[in-house]
């Protein structure tokens, strides 16, 4: 009798959590299809061993029930089988097995985290990351962040976080093994050209402001009266971009207009990107109405035009854009664009070359999903994922590693200015 009652028990505790799975989309299209936002609810008539995709692609779901179940039955610790997180893992499993970096399941902490890289708000070391050839990377360090003042440099494979291998992490895994409280420490291993270094970093709150002005002159230079040049230096292109960049370039426009200013250097190195249509806003300013900034290409054909839609206030003025291979995404959009309709020489190095388009949604209990939605071109047709772009004028920053460029060491910074007032 007692035996019969736990098997009913543990029956009833497993269709318990069958039901509960079941409002989860992704468990239920495990291996099938994905989909988009504003397309995700639960479907109710599906049984424990078969998902139906939404382009009606049944799926044999047997072997995850059984192995489930195995696990609740005979796995030795019973504390470690937590549902949530199993859940979560077969989740992060499936979005894994497309061998995309930019397309993953995140939990709520991480989508929370997320999005405070976009708000320009977060606890960590300040520095942004990337996969290339199956490695973490630095895209870049923030200026002024732990960090840069630790020695991290653009380029630098994560090998190591705390002793522990990244060999197989997502670009997430990485993010929230290297985040945590400030004062707290943690330990890179970074390989780079001149072989591998252990950084030990504390970690602090780091603020992000996304645009930033100030007013140069060429080191060659050395009147009083020096001719100026603007520099706006954008960081990422996230949720308060758009609202600092008109603060901005209403600024720059009046001097060049009062003609106090020579030109402008758009910095965009070290800028992992962000929203797409914070590149096209800003492009706006350089480029006539109705001038196409970027085309998204999606699967079958589809494709979508991002054009200048608003008069802007730079047009005249000489660009030059600094870029290198920390420049991603957006970044690229907005220098690709400037460079394709001949508004500024970009000076620098190759950047990254991230030619696809993500597109973030919340799900479920506070959880994520980044999912690559599209490739971008640029306006003359280049697609650019995995090349970058080649600068009009390219220059090396050379350092020792651990050295803060300044405004006399900065090489490419100098270029750009020279070309500018040559203009």
């Amino acid at each position: 009798m007692l035996q019969k009652m736990n098997q009913k028990n543990k029956l009833t505790t497993i269709n318990k959590i069958a039901n509960a799975l079941l409002i989860f989309s992704a468990i239920l299209f495990l291996f099938g299809s994905g989909y988009r936002l504003g397309q995700y609810r639960s479907q109710q008539n599906v049984s424990a061993s078969t998902g139906i995709s939404k382009t009606g692609v049944t799926t044999d779901m047997s072997l995850f029930w059984n192995v489930w179940n195995i696990l609740e039955e005979k796995y030795v610790n019973e504390t470690k089988l937590n549902k949530e997180k199993m859940v979560f893992g077969a989740i992060k499993g499936m979005v894994a097995s497309l061998n995309d970096p930019y397309t993953y399941f995140m939990t709520p902490t991480e989508n929370k985290e997320s999005k405070d890289d976009l708000g320009g708000l977060y606890e960590g070391i300040g520095a942004q990351l990337g996969k290339k050839d199956d490695a973490i990377i630095i895209v870049s360090p923030l200026k002024g962040s732990p960090a840069e003042a630790s020695g991290v440099l653009s380029g630098d494979a994560i090998l190591a976080v705390n002793n522990k291998s990244t060999k197989g992490w997502t670009i997430g895994k990485a993010v929230n093994e290297i985040r945590g409280k400030r004062g707290t420490e943690v330990l890179l291993t970074l390989g780079r050209e001149s072989g591998t270094i252990d950084l030990k970093i504390k970690r602090e709150s780091i603020v992000i402001d996304p645009v930033e002005l100030s007013y140069k002159t060429s080191k060659d230079c050395l009147s009083e009266n020096c001719p100026q040049v603007a520099y706006i230096r954008i960081v990422q292109f996230g949720d308060q971009t758009n609202e600092k960049w008109d603060k901005v370039v209403s600024e720059v426009a009046q001097k060049w207009s009062a003609q106090s200013i020579r030109g402008l250097v758009l910095d965009v190195r070290g800028n992992p990107g962000g929203y797409l249509e914070s590149a096209v806003y800003l492009a706006s300013d350089f480029l006539k109405p109705n001038s196409v900034v970027v085309k998204q290409v999606y699967s079958k054909s589809r494709s979508k035009e991002y054009k200048v839609t608003r008069s802007g206030f730079l047009y005249d003025i000489p660009v030059a854009v600094l870029v290198d291979q920390g420049s991603a995404s957006a970044a690229e959009i907005l220098a690709g664009a400037l460079k394709d309709y001949g508004k500024a020489q970009l000076v620098g190095e190759k950047t990254f070359g991230k030619g696809s388009v993500q597109e973030a949604m919340d799900l479920n209990q506070g959880t994520g999903l980044h999912v690559t939605v599209a490739k971008w071109v640029l306006p003359k047709g280049a697609w650019i994922n995995g090349t970058g772009i080649v600068p009009d004028i390219k220059v090396d920053n050379s350092t020792t590693g651990t050295d803060t460029l300044t405004d006399v060491t900065d090489n490419q910074l100098q270029k750009a200015i020279e070309t500018v007032i040559g203009s």
